[in-house]
């Protein structure tokens, strides 16, 4: 099989998304070959390069986000006029405005949904930019903008895009043209994504445009995958933006998410919480996944199978620092438990998350300091603080696994989280965990250790200490946790997942085109039996007749017709 794999900001980068699980996919998928069409988001994650790639990578094919040469497309008079048309009714959706009825123009093919006007001016848009050559230079002209703004002023137009100013347009407008970069790419011919079995979006968003325009001109299936799911991002970001700029943002982002679930084959979440979300934005119940991230579980087999080593005073937490992981809660809480369990230490583990992570690391430095001054005399001796601010690779610490090994207990204290991949790690590690109940964690835990509600110190310090004082219960729920990650959130489970994912899809798909050989002559077996046309049949009552059970045509059971080409996988 010969999958397109399209990633936005991620895979092959080194610095990338979700570089990680789809490094696995492809390593864990060796039988199949990939091509990976990967869109860049940065000047610096193009100078940091790409990961080792494997030898089922066909080819890479990269285009950069952050910045667009003026592709010296001139439209001609009538080129223009189908581009303001077809950009007008993009516009006019993302502004709430009803459609236009002009005799000639877009909106004569156009229904009055408005998934379907936005459909429609979207593939409108593509199939100009492929007769033009691109459509850089027009997205980012003034017609562009005058077009949007004609559509803010427009009669119905909601509240928000009404109050948007010159340079809240400006802003949208250079947004959009990033956002629709891939409509100005080559990569939809027959010899681009065009030659691949199905296309694999590794995030909503730009990637699964691109997989929406490779469904559109040769018909590639497509699967969508969101860790995160990208509508819920947009909305948790750039909260000090203008709100004429979050609001038509907002509505771009949800129509192509809409868009994207729509034609989409399967969509996959990592959980269920996303899942929600997905359905919410328009997903299709009947399509979703839920495919959980696969974390490697060797490096924490040993620590996992051999839990007594822990030190039972301490507490440990691990992960990126930043505010979103409340450790300024986590200090209190420490405060609170060393009032029953005065010799508690606490490890936190883990580097700062860019210059705000850094900044809200020497917060919580300053803050242990004082909520632990050095004692001259007691169970902690001058200049013994009993919180340490530690990172992996250290002397004492080499590895996570060491790091989840050193404590008793590991505490997540997060107010926001999507998949909580530290989590699973302790689960990994055999380790009873307390944790916030924020994003996936309860999902993830399952019952195997304590969840308490996020940013209230006092409910975290009291589980805390009951596992603290329980250890035969604290060794019970570090072994269903283990026992928990080992069956639901391994790279095999995630691997096989998608390849069973791959397979259902590729089998019911109709045969695109020929295979040749080098001599232009049919390849045997190329494609396999299960692509056919499928017919419908209904089960009548069973009878007993020389017959057997009755089959009557024209029911909802639906059936496949084996094709005459011989039995073979790709």
């Amino acid at each position: 099989m010969r999958i397109g794999l399209l990633t936005e900001g991620g895979y092959p980068y080194v610095s990338g998304d979700a570089k990680l699980w789809c490094d696995r996919l492809v390593h864990g998928l060796a039988q199949h070959e990939f091509d990976v069409h990967a869109l860049s988001r940065s000047q610096h994650q193009e100078d940091e390069g790409w990961i080792p790639l494997p030898p089922n990578v066909r080819r890479v094919r990269t285009a950069p986000l952050w910045m667009a040469e003026d592709d010296e497309v001139v439209l001609g008079r009538r080129a223009r006029r189908r581009f303001a048309e077809c950009f007008g009714e993009l516009a006019a959706v993302l502004c709430g405005t009803p459609g236009s009825a002009s005799a000639g123009g877009l909106s004569e093919s156009v229904s009055t949904s408005e998934a379907d006007r936005f459909a429609s001016a979207l593939y409108g848009l593509a199939e100009l930019a492929r007769e033009a050559g691109g459509l850089v230079g027009a997205l980012r002209s003034e017609a562009a903008v005058r077009t949007l703004e004609r559509a803010c002023r427009a009669p119905g137009a909601h509240r928000a895009a009404r109050e948007a100013r010159v340079p809240d347009l400006l802003a949208v407008a250079a947004h959009l043209e990033g956002a629709l970069r891939p409509l100005s790419l080559d990569w939809y011919e027959d010899e681009g994504l065009g030659a691949v079995d199905l296309c694999h979006a590794a995030s909503g968003g730009t990637a699964a445009l691109s997989g929406l325009l490779a469904r559109h001109f040769t018909g590639v299936p497509l699967v969508v995958t969101e860790y995160g799911v990208r509508l819920r991002t947009h909305y948790l970001t750039a909260p000090d933006a203008p709100p004429a700029v979050r609001s038509l943002l907002a509505a771009f982002q949800s129509r192509l998410a809409a868009e994207a679930y729509g034609k989409a084959e399967v969509v996959t979440a990592g959980n269920t919480h996303a899942r929600r979300w997905q359905e919410r934005c328009g997903a299709d119940r009947e399509k979703l996944r839920t495919v959980y991230p696969g974390m490697d579980a060797r490096p924490f087999t040993e620590v996992g199978e051999s839990p007594d080593g822990a030190d039972p005073g301490t507490v440990v937490w691990a992960g990126r620092v930043e505010p979103a992981r409340d450790l300024v809660s986590l200090l209190h809480a420490l405060a609170e438990i060393r009032k029953q369990e005065p010799r508690t230490r606490l490890r936190i583990v883990g580097a700062p998350a860019g210059p705000e992570g850094a900044a809200y690391l020497g917060h919580c430095r300053t803050l242990a300091a004082q909520l632990f001054p050095d004692e001259a005399e007691g169970p902690h001796a001058a200049g013994d603080n009993p919180v340490s601010f530690e990172e992996v690779g250290g002397p004492d610490l080499p590895t996570a696994a060491d790091a989840y090994a050193s404590g008793a207990v590991t505490v997540l204290s997060s107010v926001v989280e999507g998949f909580p991949l530290s989590l699973v790690e302790a689960m990994l590690s055999g380790r009873a965990t307390v944790s916030t109940d924020v994003g996936a964690v309860v999902e993830v835990i399952g019952g195997t250790g304590l969840v308490v509600p996020p940013r209230n110190p006092r409910a975290l310090a009291d589980a805390c200490v009951a596992l603290l004082r329980d250890p035969e219960r604290r060794a019970r729920l570090g072994a269903a946790a283990r026992a928990r990650a080992l069956e639901l959130f391994t790279v095999e489970q995630n691997i096989e997942a998608f390849h069973s994912i791959y397979l259902e899809i590729v089998s019911r798909a109709p045969v695109r085109r020929s295979l040749l050989d080098g001599a232009g002559e049919p390849l045997p077996f190329a494609v396999p039996a299960e692509a056919h046309v499928p017919v419908r049949w209904t089960a009548a009552s069973p009878r007993l007749s020389r017959g057997g059970p009755g089959w009557a045509a024209g029911s909802p059971v639906r059936a496949t017709t084996p094709a005459p080409a011989p039995e073979a996988a790709r």
